[in-house]
């Protein structure tokens, strides 16, 4: 009877035991987040953080490239989301040696964000066709302090590169695909603070200046000087003094000659 009893409670958990388990758990982490419905395809990448491609979350990306190439693009980000940035690029088999890839993220502030998952530097050997890079940030935070690197809403840029591959290799063409998906509803956590714009980079840095604006620090100049310039003669002051002393070395030439010059004997 008691014999009959454990084995009826034995099935019974066996059965409800998938059902107990956490949902995150069932889970495959290895299965890649899949574009959103309908998005484009972004076919191109910049060189540089001023010139990185900007897409969304759930924006496909294939782009072709020359290995060597420095791959940038920037996507936005708000408080409350977890952010897991996939890349797999393909190159020729039969290569000259290993090739080590890297993914990077950076933050509106160049900063550099550590991975918390992810292959974020594997290494391939020479007759590997292609290599998976991922990257899953941390969640994004709605303030912190000025001198901790924590993740913040705003703009943040992927770097796509090679760091270690073999000189003859240099070139040889790729096919890259980068995706990022975002996980919460971009809601801000509870926190002591709120960060008071996002971290987007200033492309605006300078005014090209007008004609009017270059004369004005020159005509202030002038004033400030009070009336010099009209002492000087009409080809400046640099004359003056290239003058002066081509006569100092001239006068000194004539007196270096009367003390070493012999008295002629008679």
């Amino acid at each position: 009877m008691r014999t009959a009893l454990i084995r009826s409670l034995a099935a019974l958990v066996a059965a409800a035991g998938p059902a107990l388990l956490p949902t995150a758990a069932l889970a495959d982490p290895s299965t890649p987040p899949t574009p959103s419905p309908g998005a484009t395809t972004v076919t191109r990448a910049g060189t540089s953080f001023l010139t990185a491609t900007a897409i969304t979350a759930g924006q496909p990306v294939r782009v072709a490239a020359s290995t060597g190439d420095h791959l940038y693009w920037s996507f936005p980000a708000t408080a409350g989301q977890v952010h897991d940035i996939t890349a797999a690029v393909a190159f020729p088999r039969n290569r000259s040696g290993a090739a080590t890839w890297t993914l990077d993220v950076f933050d509106g502030l160049r900063r550099r964000q550590a991975c918390t998952a992810g292959a974020q530097t594997p290494t391939v050997d020479a007759t590997a066709a292609r290599v998976a890079l991922g990257c899953t940030l941390r969640e994004v935070r709605p303030w912190a302090e000025p001198w901790s690197a924590d993740p913040l809403p705003g703009t943040y840029f992927v770097r796509l590169s090679v760091v270690d591959v073999p000189e003859p290799d240099l070139g040889a063409p790729i096919e890259v695909e980068l995706l990022i998906s975002a996980d919460g509803d971009g809601g801000a956590p509870a926190d002591d603070g709120e960060l008071a714009a996002p971290l987007v980079p200033n492309t605006q840095a300078g005014a090209v200046l007008t004609d009017d604006a270059l004369a004005a620090p020159a005509d202030d100049a002038a004033e400030e000087s009070g009336g010099l310039d009209e002492l000087l003669p009409a080809l400046g002051s640099r004359w003056i003094w290239t003058t002066a002393g081509g006569i100092l070395a001239a006068v000194a030439g004539v007196v270096g000659f009367a003390l070493t010059r012999r008295p002629r004997r008679g």
